[in-house]
């Protein structure tokens, strides 16, 4: 039976792979009262379908999905909330909106 040998370049390779895949997502405050949101992956990947929440302290006030975009366009709560995008364990991202302008 061989043994398996790893150079430094294949754990570099094997690195980046993990991390190919790593979910991004940007908001934008609208001024009209609306905010919106736009995920993706670092791959370039869609994020087309993607579950979206905003909650507010551990209440979740909208339960959505990116659409067909990878985009969200939602009102606006009064006081403080998260937008979440949530692609599973592992790939999820929270935004304050205190950070979205």
């Amino acid at each position: 039976m061989e043994k398996l040998f790893f150079t430094p370049l294949m754990i570099m390779v094997f690195t980046i792979a993990a991390y190919a895949h790593t979910p991004l997502m940007a908001c934008f405050d609208e001024g009209d009262g609306t905010v919106t949101c736009e995920g993706g992956f670092s791959d370039g990947s869609s994020a087309s379908g993607v579950e979206f929440l905003v909650k507010q302290g551990d209440k979740v006030v909208l339960q959505s999905r990116l659409n067909e975009f990878s985009e969200i366009n939602f009102e606006k709560p009064e006081g403080d909330y998260q937008a979440v995008f949530n692609a599973g364990e592992g790939h999820v991202v929270t935004i304050n909106g205190k950070d979205i302008f």
